[in-house]
């Protein structure tokens, strides 16, 4: 790509502008900002792995791996995208109907797409006023920039840390608690564990690779998920599970993947599946549970030892509570497995060191605590937890866990909150009675239903009543459920501000749109390796920002000063001050431990290494003296039964694990007589996310008449018509999408896969984007959660229930309409 066919590229395929007048006049501008750039390999980093990138003319020429990293991820060639794509958010921008009558807009019409463009100055004033006038006639509580997401990689300009910053010096405001990834998990297991344990480093590999005799991989597909982590990511565990393979081959290790499908890593490793139906895996548990009781294959002494309350689970397991004795055989006919399949599995995962390895999936669900609480007691009843290459694990599909730690200190952020004796300006803390902090997944029903009482985690949670909104740097309408419901719910709102880099749909329905810069186009420090702490890398900027984008320090540097506070939020340093600051602060904390030169060498340099970690078995002080190193439970005990769940009494959530049947479930479940298809909406192969969706070429090598890729199985496609290539409508009663046909083997019979991240792109019955606005509109491009449940998993977590989800499909007949997800919006001159 050179800078003509660039820039030639986007006039192609640009915004809609009604008035017929080009958004991209300024592009002299722009070639003249960016054209001096010096040329040459510069360093940085991103979810995706650490780069080398080439510049020729001021533009991104050429990009490979960072020398450190032997298994860079197909994603590389999707990153020149996140920088030259057709929506980009190129300037300030505002919903029209509310650039004309404000706080007062009719708000059926938001996402209609039609915007104007503004200047930043106006923009941010906008910005302050609606935030005045909130703070002035509501309060605190009508305010919501409690934000959950990924953001972009940097330790400096973190989206969230800059936007709370400075919507905090304006005043206070709603924040959430949890996240989507792990709701329900990290809640559920400081009860039984002692910490949330998902975002924990795990075991090292190369002690399970040396000692296990059977891993479990249970609703987990690690091959697929580590080619991403929150930090730079290393794909150093890449190695590990090549080695992993080998030993697969040689007979040396048994992996066993517990899955509806056959996943990537399955294909990988070419290891066994067991099939199970969907959301079903605490019968499956429960079944191995009993299995090893009756038999006396279950460690007593480690029970005893190091657990507490497994004399009230029995009664359970043997039927004693509920008269259902929990048998192979009454889980066979749940779960799709046979009773016979089910005892040899109970006698595998007994007959030596047995490694669990969970995946998040399966806590995304109606009741997700329970199948996260069943595998911590199935690993006690093993009584390996603590031991090299045995018991369980929450998080080594995630970000490298299970790479050795160097234990190196690394670089901290920019601060999110006020700096310490500092009010807002808006020192008002009275919520009304309201709660100030609620469930990550349950904002949109505090929208709907303020005033509303739920439990949470052991508390009353009051829902306030929330009027304006804050993004930055997140995607809601990307990892919420139930867009029909969110469109209700964003219609009540006064103003929606949004700070991102692209028009994703959150943009579509917000108001006041900021154009963000992207991480190649400012410079940023990371850590490299999340959990390794390999090193510190630069991430040095490639290009100038494009358009009027600027970085998130500048946005709100900017957003300060119209407060009078620019000097308090910057602390009077610029950005190269607080790079300065932040390497130089880490170099001071590893002093004495790692070496790391002064900051312009680091800077030329572009990297420092600590070198590799060190051995580490999770749990294992805690099994050498579990006195001396408790648990964080309330008994320091691992909790089989807790009493401090038990005693608030929930009807969904009691003091044991417990099956429990679902709203919504496939192959015979509730509501599959009506939609028979288990809709599995799981972490996307090609992207972060919706990180990622926004890079054209590359989404190109994987979507179908561009469209997102709906996995069927080949005798259900047949069945209904479909072949593979085709168009097909997925629906159910709260939502409708269209999507590309790929047809598996590796997808049984009453499943289909869409992987969530796909950007919701609805349009009207006659093709238009305006009518995308409307409820009950199609998704054109393939948005899982057009379809999903709104639901909470309990009245414990409260987290989100995505994969409670039934649907069915059908071949797309009519006109086709064109895929609205990714040009920008409808530019209208006043």
């Amino acid at each position: 790509m050179n800078r003509r066919d660039f820039l030639k590229g986007l006039l192609s395929t640009s915004y809609v502008v009604a008035s017929g007048a080009s958004v991209l006049a300024p592009l002299s501008a722009l070639a003249k900002a960016t054209a001096n750039s010096n040329d040459g390999w510069l360093t940085t980093a991103s979810h995706f792995g650490a780069f080398k990138i080439k510049r020729k003319n001021g533009v991104i020429d050429q990009i490979k791996p960072f020398d450190l990293d032997k298994y860079p991820s197909d994603m590389i060639n999707g990153i020149r995208g996140l920088v030259y794509n057709p929506s980009r958010v190129r300037y300030p921008m505002v919903r029209l109907d509310f650039l004309l009558k404000g706080h007062q807009s009719d708000t059926t019409k938001r996402g209609d797409f039609r915007f104007v463009r503004v200047t930043w100055d106006k923009a941010l004033t906008l910005f302050k006023e609606s935030l005045d006038q909130i703070q002035t006639n509501y309060g605190p509580s009508a305010l919501h920039a409690g934000q959950t997401g990924w953001r972009a990689t940097g330790q400096l300009h973190s989206s969230t840390s800059h936007m709370q910053r400075a919507v905090g010096m304006h005043g206070n405001f709603v924040k959430k608690i949890g996240d989507y990834s792990t709701g329900a998990g990290q809640v559920i297991l400081p009860y039984i564990l002692g910490s949330t344990e998902v975002y924990a480093q795990g075991t090292s590999w190369p002690l399970i690779l040396e000692n296990s005799k059977t891993i479990v991989l249970w609703a987990n597909d690690p091959f697929k998920n580590l080619q991403v982590g929150w930090n730079a990511e290393t794909h150093e565990s890449y190695a590990y599970l090549a080695q992993l393979k080998q030993k697969i081959k040689e007979g040396k290790i048994r992996v066993i993947s517990i899955d509806p499908v056959v996943s990537k890593t399955q294909n990988y490793l070419e290891c066994e599946q067991i099939y199970i139906n969907p959301q079903t895996d605490v019968p499956l548990m429960l079944a191995i549970a009993h299995e090893l009781y009756i038999n006396k294959r279950h460690d007593q002494a480690f029970i005893d030892g190091y657990s507490l309350g497994f004399d009230k689970f029995v009664p359970y397991l043997l039927g004693k509570d509920d008269g259902v004795v929990k048998t192979a055989a009454w889980a066979a006919k749940i779960t799709g497995i046979s009773e016979e399949v089910i005892k040899e599995l109970a006698q595998t995962m007994s007959g030596g060191r047995t490694q669990m390895l969970m995946g998040w999936c399966i806590q995304r669900q109606q009741h997700g605590e329970q199948p996260y609480w069943m595998a911590a007691v199935l690993a006690t009843m093993l009584g390996q937890i603590g031991l090299p290459g045995g018991g369980i694990s929450y998080g080594h599909h995630y970000s490298s866990i299970g790479v050795p730690s160097t234990g190196a200190a690394a670089p901290g952020g920019f601060p999110r909150n006020l700096d310490e004796g500092k009010k807002p300006l808006f020192d008002n803390n009275d919520f009304k009675g309201a709660s100030k902090t609620i469930p990550v997944a349950r904002w949109v029903d505090a929208i709907l239903s303020p005033g509303k009482v739920i439990d949470a985690n052991g508390a009353k949670i009051t829902y306030p009543d929330i009027k304006m909104m804050v993004i930055s740097g997140n995607n809601p309408w990307n990892h919420h459920q139930d867009r029909n419901r969110m469109k209700l719910a964003f219609q009540k709102l006064e103003c929606v501000v949004t700070v991102d880099i692209n028009w994703t749909a959150t943009c579509r329905f917000s108001d006041i749109v900021l154009p963000a810069c992207t991480t190649l186009e400012r410079n940023d420090i990371d850590v490299y390796g999340s959990y390794s702490n390999r090193g510190v890398i630069a991430m040095q900027k490639m290009v100038e920002p494009l358009f009027d984008s600027l970085s998130d320090f500048e946005i709100f540097s900017r957003f300060a000063a119209l407060l009078g506070r620019e000097k308090e939020y910057t602390r009077g340093m610029s950005e190269f001050d607080w790079l300065k600051k932040l390497y130089d602060d880490c170099k001071a904390a590893n002093d004495g431990k790692f070496a790391m030169p002064e900051f312009d060498q680091f800077w030329r340099d572009g990297y420092v290494d600590f070198g590799e970690g060190k051995l580490w078995t999770r749990h294992a002080d805690f099994r050498a003296d579990p006195e001396i190193n408790p648990l964080g439970t309330p008994s320091g005990m691992i909790e089989i039964f807790s009493r401090k769940i038990a005693r608030y009494k929930y009807d969904d959530c009691h003091g044991h694990p417990m099956w429990m049947e679902k709203t919504e479930r496939s192959h015979g479940g509730p509501g599959s007589d009506k939609h028979p298809i288990w809709m599995q909406s799981c972490h996307p192969d090609k992207r972060l996310h919706s990180q990622m969706c926004e890079s054209a070429e590359f989404r190109a090598t994987y979507t179908v008449q561009g469209r997102e890729p709906v996995y069927l199985n080949p005798l259900d496609a047949k069945a209904r018509g479909i072949k593979d290539g085709d168009v097909v409508r997925v629906f159910n009663d709260r939502g409708q999408l269209l999507a590309g046909a790929v047809v598996s083997n590796n997808f049984p019979s009453g499943v289909i896969r869409i992987e969530e991240g796909a950007w919701y792109g609805p349009v009207g019955d006659d093709g238009s984007v305006q009518g995308g606005a409307k409820i009950g509109a199609i998704c054109s491009y393939g948005d899982p959660n057009t379809l999903t449940q709104d639901i909470g998993t309990s009245k414990l977590a409260q987290a989100c229930s995505a994969y409670t989800c039934l649907v069915n499909y059908e071949k797309f007949k009519g006109k086709v309409p064109a895929v609205s997800s990714f040009n920008g919006p409808i530019e209208v001159k006043i």
